[in-house]
């Protein structure tokens, strides 16, 4: 059956639109932190659709929040008073903390740094956008132009002038030796001479943990040290909180909040696990930025009532059970335990995240480069011993991405440590 539907996929779809496996799985149905494939298999699910299942599967206040809503109405445009979305709205801006906030739904991660773009550089008049090394945005055509991850950048054409900033990967680069302080020093140098040779941008967009790059991160502060520097500019900063808001680093509810000496950002967008799998995406900002189109638009299919309605079933579980702290107790307890099996393995070159987003890169044994072929391997045997895992990186996708849903368990946090340390054992 599965080999039926593959030949079905590769038939219609492009060559371009990856898949995962040497003999991909068809997931059927899901039920809290697992899922079953097509055969009856039943994995612990680590990657949660690309970190987009965020609460769990098959969560009974969402599907009924969805089912009540669709016997009602399910869409009808941003023409009309919708008032899911307005209340939905207002919890976004109220925890954004980015002041006199107004808030804009899209229907992905890709579509809300589109319109942050947008909005950004109509309101500095200028289509220089500075973005991270490594970093990743989406795949529409002005957020492919500012992706600085090969592997994810088709093309060299966009509507935008890109300059790329140092800062995003701390342990790779001219100044890994460095210690944090120096780091963050080094990389503002960096940012203060590059202003020097070029126009005022329009602003800085930057994901506080890379998520297709690998779930790499600068020594937190960096982004505030870098907004001293954009302030005196007028360059806004575009918070990239698409894998990483909704409290997933246990830390913080925002990722942007670990750099927060110097407030909010003017803009963030957001997606993925806020509709635990319906499609939501969007974007915050002061209210002088997100007003200051001068045209009229719509949105045909951002924010409905039916992806409202989960959204707000979502954040309303995520927040009446702590998902937040669940993520930094038991986040911590499983870095922890992966640090300790990959400590046996020559191949891993680090574990790093926090909270629930955790990367573990993958290299040849006693060098800094990238084995690609090793970390599909332990993809591989990981499925076999009933775990799924995702995979990223800068350096070839050599890195592993361990991203479960934040109601996982300790006990389930432990039985995907031992299936992972057995994985990694088996590289040769």
């Amino acid at each position: 059956m599965t080999d039926e539907l593959l030949g079905r996929h590769r038939a219609v779809l492009p060559d371009w639109l990856a898949l995962y496996y040497e003999e991909p799985l068809e997931i059927t149905h899901g039920e809290g932190r697992h899922v079953w494939d097509a055969d009856g298999n039943r994995y612990l699910d680590f990657f949660g659709g690309i970190l987009t299942t965020m609460t769990a599967h098959a969560l009974p206040e969402i599907a009924k929040a969805v089912s009540e809503q669709a016997g009602r109405i399910i869409h009808s445009s941003t023409l009309y008073l919708n008032r899911p979305m307005v209340e939905l709205a207002e919890r976004v801006a109220q925890l954004s903390g980015i002041p006199d906030a107004r808030v804009f739904f899209t229907t992905s991660g890709t579509e809300a740094n589109d319109t942050a773009l947008l909005l950004a550089t109509t309101y500095r008049r200028s289509n220089t956008i500075l973005a991270m090394r490594n970093s990743y945005h989406g795949r529409s055509f002005s957020s492919v132009g500012i992706t600085g991850n090969s592997g994810w950048s088709p093309t060299s054409l966009s509507p935008l002038q890109t300059l790329y900033v140092h800062g995003g990967v701390r342990t790779r680069g001219p100044y890994a030796a460095l210690s944090d302080g120096e780091f963050i020093a080094a990389c503002v140098e960096d940012l203060e001479d590059l202003l020097g040779h070029t126009r005022p941008p329009a602003a800085l967009i930057a994901e506080p943990i890379q998520g297709v790059g690998g779930f790499t991160s600068p020594p937190d502060g960096l982004y505030a040290a870098f907004r001293e520097v954009l302030n005196e500019r007028g360059i806004l900063w575009i918070a990239d909180e698409v894998q990483t808001g909704w409290g997933r680093t246990g830390e913080h509810f925002w990722g942007w909040q670990a750099h927060g000496r110097n407030g909010p950002p003017d803009i963030m967008t957001f997606a993925k696990g806020i509709g635990n799998g319906m499609s939501i995406g969007g974007v915050v900002a002061r209210s002088e930025i997100m007003n200051c189109l001068d045209s009229n638009s719509i949105s045909t299919f951002g924010g409905t009532q039916i992806t409202m309605s989960a959204g707000l079933a979502n954040l309303n579980y995520l927040v009446e059970h702590d998902l937040q702290g669940n993520s930094r107790r038991v986040g911590g307890l499983l870095i922890e335990r992966l640090r300790s099996a990959a400590a046996q393995v020559p191949a891993v070159r680090e574990v790093r995240g926090r909270g629930l987003m955790i990367g573990i890169e993958v290299t040849k044994p006693g060098t800094d480069e990238a084995d690609p072929k090793a970390a599909a391997a332990v993809l591989e045997a990981a499925r076999e011993g009933g775990l799924l895992l995702g995979k990223g990186g800068g350096h070839n996708t050599s890195c592993l991405r361990v991203a479960p849903p934040l109601s996982l368990n300790v006990a389930e946090a432990e039985e995907g440590a031992e299936i992972l340390e057995n994985a990694l054992r088996s590289i040769r």
